[in-house]
């Protein structure tokens, strides 16, 4: 029997910080990344702490992925192993009481739970496994012979399609189905289930949330604030 799935981004959903992030900044502790590069990315990541304008955040997210991207073919598999090993260590129970206790919930009721991130899979794979998700997508630098090729494959660019896949390859049913997001980009996978939750969401996510009507979840410190849409507007519940 066909059973009903959850799918979860996991940078700012899950983990309470950014794995791609984290794993470049291991690799600059551990001396892999250019000075003047690194440079570039806190200075990026400052402006975003500021709030200096809206698109601080993907500003600051585009200079981080070119410069990783930039000494990606310089690092051998085992270099990067290694950096991903420390950010597992740190970060892996570093995760919104949320999230967590909603897939453990929906592990107990037989779901089928799936990843989908922008986040390298050597870093996503270990999280999936440990919070026992079924499946994931997320992105691929490609490898020949212990080095990194140059070429990627990012899944997560069209999370729709990526979900549609795991469907399919899971045969799994939408009826029930549960997605979890914080971004604008994880807008496609909200809308193609019967319960879509935005949690903590940035600002287009929340415009989306609030013209279908969707549940905003809502995590700050020790509290949890769950809103739902009832007639046009919203009451904490």
């Amino acid at each position: 029997m066909s059973r009903p799935f959850a799918a979860f981004d996991i940078d700012g959903t899950l983990i309470r910080w950014q794995l791609y992030h984290a794993v470049t900044d291991a690799l600059a502790k551990m001396g892999h990344l250019d000075v003047s590069i690194y440079n570039q990315i806190r200075e990026a990541r400052r402006a975003w702490k500021m709030r200096s304008h809206p698109q601080a955040f993907a500003d600051y997210e585009q200079v981080m992925i070119k410069g990783f991207e930039q000494i990606i073919q310089k690092l051998t598999v085992q270099q990067f192993e290694n950096a991903v090993d420390s950010v597992i260590h740190e970060y892996k129970d570093q995760v919104y009481a949320y999230s967590r206790a909603l897939i453990k919930k929906l592990k107990a009721k037989d779901y089928v739970l799936f990843a989908i991130s922008g986040s390298q899979t050597e870093l996503v794979s270990r999280i999936a496994a440990y919070y026992g998700f079924d499946d994931f997508m997320a992105t691929d630098y490609l490898k020949q012979k212990g080095q990194f090729t140059g070429q990627k494959k990012v899944y997560a660019l069209d999370k729709k399609l990526a979900l549609q896949k795991l469907i399919a390859k899971h045969d799994t049913i939408v009826a029930n189905s549960i997605a979890v997001g914080d971004s604008g980009s994880d807008i496609p996978m909200l809308q193609m289930v019967d319960r879509p939750v935005a949690f903590n969401p940035e600002l287009k996510l929340f415009q989306a949330a609030k013209a279908s009507g969707w549940t905003i979840v809502l995590e700050r410190k020790n509290i949890i604030y769950e809103l739902e849409s009832r007639n046009e507007t919203y009451v904490l519940l």
